[in-house]
């Protein structure tokens, strides 16, 4: 176990002990589940990244698992993989040039875990079938958003900050969209500051509201994969830990602020305040420039539309003077296309009301046949007698262990009742016999029964 343990740290880079641990658990020390999990992109086809993604050390990491690859599954285990993750860039410096930019990434070369960890034994059969080519498995990021929310809420309630039920990256998106910072809450379960800061500052209701108002919410579980991949690439060394991001270029984020270790709810109000005041120029300025965009915009659409008005209104003069020779022309057509479609239409209606009607001509002969013959009087023969809403009566001889259903095949056959939802009932006592399964005698109709047919409204 402790073997594991190691190279699971080994592996995926992380330094805590306790929280490596704490994800091998969560995955029933699964080895390569939990490495799987860990893992955001898997590159394919000999895992080499293209020169345009990888730069500087990146590219020769790149380049050393696209080796490593070529020489297939018997090469030393010990050099068969390679994992690359893009460190912050930390720019200090004032609101307009962003705290810090983020760049992040993980890639994992295609097929070479699998040997490394049957190497070990630890691989099942399965991850060391095939080729060896075989890509591990990554869980959608909003699908562990999800997870997280209801393993939050089933233990510090409904009532927090919104947290957005996507990916990370869908998360920042939206709230570029809506012109707001990312507040990030990394949740570690384990961590025994973290139950105190969630139902005393993170779900206090000052807070609540504030993130709400001023910020789009984003949480994850530092046990699952995109949790993880935050906490490395955000550095995060305790918890409870959050942190404020924007959208860069690039595909990369601007981190603001970070808060780590408890913060009373007061605290952590002043500080999300205090960025918002310092920092919320760059969205004002992001805002301007949207509203510039939308205003340029506009005035191409204004000029678009008077070329456009002007060019329909010369195409609308040569319509008009071919229209008048088109016209008598359309109109016989139009007349002939009219008759047609309306013989169609009347032979349609025809064929389907001879076959509604055939329909019900069989469905009542089926019915008819399956009474079967009127049996005689005796012990075991009910009297049935059946009224309907027209005042008429209709008496009928059925065994006593026949179904209910065959009375109402009896008044289908009738073909009363046709395209008309109906029931059978007795008055005193009301009682309405829908059980179709059940005998005559079973639903108390032997040895004689008065029945009235009642049709539903509609």
């Amino acid at each position: 176990m402790n073997e594991k343990l190691q190279y699971f740290k080994d592996v995926t880079q992380v330094e805590d002990s306790a929280l490596a641990e704490q994800i091998l658990e969560a995955h029933g020390w699964d080895l390569g589940e939990a490495v799987a999990t860990m893992v955001d992109k898997n590159v394919q086809g000999g895992g080499a990244l293209s020169q345009t993604d990888a730069q500087g050390p990146v590219q020769g990491v790149a380049a050393a698992a696209a080796e490593e690859h070529a020489r297939g599954p018997n090469h030393n285990p010990n050099m068969v993989w390679r994992m690359v993750t893009l460190p912050f860039s930390i720019i200090r410096g004032s609101y307009n040039l962003m705290y810090g930019a983020v760049g992040m990434g993980m890639w994992i070369a295609g097929g070479m875990l699998n040997y490394s960890l049957g190497a070990l034994g630890f691989g099942g059969p399965e991850q060391r079938a095939g080729d060896g080519n075989m890509l591990l498995t990554v869980p959608a990021g909003t699908a562990e958003a999800a997870a997280f929310l209801r393993n939050f809420e089933s233990e510090y309630g409904e009532y927090h900050p919104t947290f957005q039920v996507t990916s990370f990256m869908e998360a920042l998106r939206r709230a570029g969209q809506q012109f707001k910072f990312l507040f990030v809450y990394l949740h570690s379960p384990e961590h025994a500051n973290t139950p105190p800061f969630c139902e005393r500052s993170l779900c206090n209701e000052h807070v609540v509201q504030f993130v709400n108002e001023n910020f789009v919410a984003w949480g994850g579980d530092v046990r699952t994969s995109e949790g993880f991949q935050m906490s490395n690439s955000l550095k995060a060394s305790t918890f409870p830990f959050c942190a404020v991001v924007m959208g860069s270029s690039n595909q990369r984020i601007a981190l603001l602020q970070q808060v780590e270790g408890p913060r009373s709810a007061a605290e952590l109000v002043s500080i999300l305040q205090r960025v918002v005041e310092e920092q919320g120029v760059a969205l004002v300025a992001a805002r301007v420039e949207e509203e510039e965009r939308q205003l340029n915009r506009r005035l191409r659409e204004e000029q678009d539309a008077a070329y456009q008005a002007a060019l329909q209104a010369d195409q609308e003069r040569e319509r008009l003077r071919q229209e008048e020779a088109e016209r008598v022309a359309n109109e016989v057509a139009e007349t002939e296309r009219k008759r047609k479609e309306e013989e169609e239409a009347a032979s349609r209606v025809a064929q389907e009301a001879a076959e509604r009607e055939a329909a019900l001509v069989r469905r009542r002969h089926e019915k008819a046949m399956a009474l079967g013959k009127e049996p005689d009087k005796g012990p075991n023969v009910t009297q049935v007698l059946l009224r309907f809403p027209n005042g008429e009566r209709k008496e009928r001889r059925f065994m006593s262990d026949a179904k209910v259903r065959l009375l109402y095949d009896y008044v289908d056959s009738l073909g009363m009742f046709d395209g008309v939802d109906y029931h059978l009932l007795s008055n005193f006592p009301r009682t309405v016999y829908d059980q179709l399964d059940l005998t005559l005698k079973s639903a108390g109709l032997h040895p004689q029964a008065s029945l009235f047919v009642h049709v539903d409204d509609k």
